[in-house]
């Protein structure tokens, strides 16, 4: 028996389509529901169906007065307020191609981009720097008022949608380009995973452009008619259970690092209104699990997924998963353990792959065909995590087949952050991995050979300059030596695990 998991194809998406339309289905008789809520400790944003759609309304008339068309790719450079979603739906909405970035992203990143996806235009936030470019840039007015109703521009549901950006094995960050049908597949996820109804509150601790916020604490929520609520830029964590408390929240979404913090409070939280929690972006433990059970009475499910296909796998309140497995793939999800080219053996191990017709998969990487062709194995798209599944469709992770580094729910490549911290000039070798500094808490960890000691602050300033605040090491050690296997290659696996024991996994976060 092999490990291939099959239970029924998706229902198909309708044609014509566009994703932003399938999104604000509910607008028109949710008119004056709420659909968002921005909240602190002190103050709170209320923003109704109707409130979202006249935002959204407003955007499209600027992008119509700077000329933007259907096709178009139109970069974001915007903070972490409304406006973000709003601007991401309008330019859905005309067809255009929006490509969210993180304000975190330093001006030598978002110049790369630039220059690789060369946009039509920048909508931008002048709070944000933005490098010396001759692209268009549009500034949304501090007034938006809406002229016309939305028009969505109707089309081919597997037409270029949108693009977002993830670490590549390369170290060359990936442009992912996805169809506007990949929000017409996030309804198995909506049943195998949320168990969403239109009655939750559905509170997301991230920030608004992060991708697993921006699809399970937004798009998802509005699509079934719930109401989102997203915490106000600089929210501490130990503010959150008031938050989910006075805004009634029925389903918590977070990475584990956020669990894991919140129950480290010993704050009451066995009141709060929660039906479960959602959980993704790094592997969740068992013990992390149960605490959170323990404190609030209320389970939480994990999923598996990547920017190139959202989760496929997940425990849900229906069916739970199994403990120590990731959970089963969703009910319309084609799933395999590969060994190879061909499925492994059940409760063997091998690569966990999805079926190229699985409609959230991604188009491609955007102008890189031979990085796409590389990820697939005949019909199977290749994730580079590890499992087993057993004979019941539990799968079983493993781990990374390649040295790509998980800390705080992002993943970035080792030799993205390489390739930065190589340039500093007191650098001789540098090698960089993701290391266990506390149960369900990884961060990223420099090692480096120098003529003496560097100090930390001015390593710490230098990264600052290169790199996104999420790839920068929170650890710098310098070392005699890196280690290497027996073929004279760098190994990570080796750095780490010398660190992890020497340490014994302190808490330094």
């Amino acid at each position: 028996m092999t490990s291939v998991f099959h239970q029924g194809d998706p229902a198909p998406c309708p044609v014509p389509f566009n994703y932003a339309a399938h999104v604000l289905q509910h607008v028109n008789e949710l008119n004056s529901k709420t659909a968002l809520i921005i909240a602190n400790r002190t103050r709170y944003e209320n923003w109704t169906y109707g409130e979202l759609s006249n935002l959204i309304q407003s955007i499209l008339v600027e992008f119509k007065t700077a000329f933007i068309a259907p096709g178009d790719i139109l970069l974001m450079r915007m903070g972490n307020t409304l406006e973000f979603p709003a601007t991401y739906l309008a330019a859905l909405a005309m067809g255009a191609v929006p490509v969210p970035t993180s304000p975190m992203l330093t001006e030598a990143e978002i110049a790369k981009i630039i220059a690789e996806l060369r946009p039509k235009a920048i909508v931008r936030d002048p709070k944000l720097d933005l490098p010396n470019v001759e692209t268009p840039v549009i500034t949304l007015p501090e007034t938006l008022t809406a002229q016309d109703p939305i028009q969505f521009h109707m089309g081919d549901p597997n037409r270029l949608g949108y693009i977002v950006y993830t670490s590549g094995t390369s170290g060359k960050p990936m442009a992912v380009a996805h169809a506007h049908r990949a929000i017409w597949a996030r309804q198995m996820m909506i049943s195998d995973w949320y168990d969403l109804r239109p009655s939750d509150r559905v509170f997301h601790a991230g920030a608004f452009n992060w991708t697993f916020t921006m699809g399970t604490g937004l798009m998802d929520p509005w699509s079934v008619g719930a109401t989102s609520l997203i915490p106000a830029p600089e929210t501490k964590i130990d503010d959150i259970p008031d938050l989910l408390r006075n805004h009634k929240a029925t389903i918590f979404a977070a990475a584990p690092g956020v669990y894991r913090k919140l129950l480290k409070q010993k704050t009451n939280l066995s009141d709060l209104a929660l039906r479960h929690g959602l959980c993704a972006g790094e592997k969740l433990s068992e013990d992390l699990r149960k605490a959170w059970q323990d404190a609030t009475g209320c389970d939480v499910h994990e999923a598996f997924g990547m920017s190139e296909c959202s989760t496929f796998i997940s425990g849900s309140p229906a069916n739970p998963c199994k403990p120590g497995t990731l959970g089963r793939p969703q009910k319309g999800r084609h799933i395999a353990i590969l060994n190879g080219n061909t499925p492994a053996q059940i409760n063997s191990p091998g690569e966990i792959a999805v079926h190229r017709g699985d409609p959230g998969l991604m188009l491609g990487y955007h102008n890189a065909s031979d990085a796409t062709a590389a990820k697939f194995r005949g019909d199977w798209f290749v994730t580079g995590d590890l499992g087993s599944m057993d004979q019941d469709g539990n799968v079983t992770y493993l781990g990374r087949a390649d040295d790509m580094m998980n800390a705080g729910g992002y993943r970035v490549s080792p030799l993205e952050v390489e390739d930065a911290l190589r340039q500093h000039p007191d650098i001789e070798q540098i090698a960089v991995t993701d290391v266990e500094v506390a149960e369900d808490a990884r961060v990223i960890a420099a090692f480096y050979t120098s003529a003496s000691e560097i100090a930390e602050e001015d390593l710490k300033r230098f990264a600052n300059s290169f790199l996104a605040s999420y790839k920068q090491p929170r650890i710098y050690q310098r070392v005699d030596v890196l280690p290497t296997n027996p073929n004279g290659k760098l190994s990570r696996k080796l750095m780490r695990q010398t660190f992890e024991a020497q340490n014994d996994r302190t808490d330094k976060t």
